[in-house]
């Protein structure tokens, strides 16, 4: 086991400057913070400023709860010490507060991200999430990115007007792409922030082009990663992929969720403390970007986890997708598409720019099967499809 510590230089630093009222001085200001609509219910009070109303508005928005059946990689288990998106959005808040907490950024903002950063991904991860984009895409010609839609949900499905700088983090928090350096780049407008969501929606490299505009975004878009190397390793290990983390190299930063996540947290706190800048050093970046690879060979394109994807989800969700689209073109009001989630939606106080059900066709059925939980996307397509051959076959507590 390995795990790294602060110098005693840096630790001497730090408490001079908690003493000496010092700080570093980097964090988004409550102050700044932009929103599309001017409400008198929305600004800033003593005790609820800017980024707590935003934490509040994700906490209690109508997806939130879903987080709770949305696994993260292994979908076919009858698990309950599975990571679901509900645990996996907490690590990744608690591991960025505790780093900028130590960088005095802005805690509320940091967290009203966290939370918020997956809130539009499909059920079945991300497995689910490319099929999903496959099918749109051969519909329309654009593409579904959980980054972009989580958005959506909480912008423009639901227009809870959340703060631009919110937003802007949960956009740019694709995890999926890491970097030695991470430097905020200015978004000062909604005409910016959807100019950037309607690129990722034509264009399929985008995604890796966006960068927050923020310190507190660029430290929770590499607490992401952070918060699931480690914890899909113990995922493997529980659904029994592996027997134990020998199966990882040894890499600078380890092999266990443990020692990822503190030496990853030790080495950002030393190379950014006192920047404008989120960083590891470049023999940390090339070990994170190993074992990133690492989990991608052994678990996330692991054959028998693709196969059972390939074999079960794919054809499940383009047949689901079909008749729900045909569903929502003969406005059919009586179906289950119009009774769980249109109306849903316009039961929902909200004014919007025109009404939900005149949207396209295509983006309404994104939208809904993007926002469905594991459990309802099967109980979903055996009442639509109640004959079918296709069909999940879960492995239970019990199962040899």
């Amino acid at each position: 086991m390995k795990y790294d510590s602060l110098s005693a230089e840096l630790i001497e630093r730090i408490r001079y400057d908690r003493e000496n009222n010092t700080l570093p001085n980097f964090a988004a200001k409550d102050s700044d913070a932009v929103r599309r609509a001017d409400l008198p219910k929305d600004r800033a009070t003593i005790w609820r400023p800017s980024y707590v109303r935003d934490v509040d508005k994700i906490l209690h928005s109508a997806y939130y709860n879903r987080y709770a059946d949305k696994t993260q990689v292994f979908s076919f288990l009858k698990n309950d010490d599975i990571t679901r998106r509900a645990l996996h959005v907490q690590l990744v808040s608690r591991i960025a507060r505790s780093i900028g907490k130590v960088l005095n950024l802005n805690l509320d903002l940091i967290e009203a991200i966290a939370l918020g950063h997956d809130i539009g991904h499909t059920p079945f991860g991300h497995a689910g999430e490319r099929i999903l984009s496959k099918i749109y895409h051969a519909e329309t010609g654009r593409y579904f990115s959980h980054n972009v839609h989580s958005v959506r949900v909480l912008d423009k499905m639901f227009p809870y007007n959340i703060t631009l700088q919110t937003l802007n983090g949960i956009l740019t928090h694709n995890g999926e792409f890491e970097l030695e350096n991470y430097s905020p780049r200015p978004m000062k407008s909604f005409s910016e922030l959807d100019c950037e969501m309607e690129n990722c929606y034509v264009d399929i490299d985008h995604n890796k082009k966006l960068m927050p505009s923020t310190l507190e975004g660029c430290l929770v878009r590499v607490c992401d990663m952070i918060a699931y190397l480690g914890k899909d390793r113990q995922d493997a290990i529980k659904a029994k992929l592996f027997k134990t983390h020998d199966n990882f190299e040894d890499d600078k930063i380890g092999i266990t969720n443990s020692e990822i996540i503190n030496n990853l947290v030790v080495n950002i706190i030393e190379n950014s403390y006192g920047q404008n800048f989120i960083k590891l050093d470049s023999e940390y970046y090339e070990a994170l970007a190993d074992s990133k690879k690492n989990n991608f060979d052994h678990i996330y394109f692991n054959e028998n986890i693709l196969r059972e994807i390939d074999e079960c989800i794919r054809p499940m969700m383009e047949k689901l997708y079909a008749a729900l689209l045909k569903d929502v073109k003969e406005r059919k009001n009586d179906s289950i598409i119009y009774r769980h989630h249109i109306n849903f939606i316009n039961e929902s106080h909200y004014e919007r720019e025109i009404p939900y059900e005149e949207n396209d066709p295509n983006q309404i059925v994104v939208d809904f099967i993007a926002s469905m939980t594991d459990d309802y996307f099967v109980d979903l397509f055996e009442h639509t499809f109640p004959n079918c051959k296709h069909g999940i076959k879960y492995r239970g507590y019990f199962s040899k």
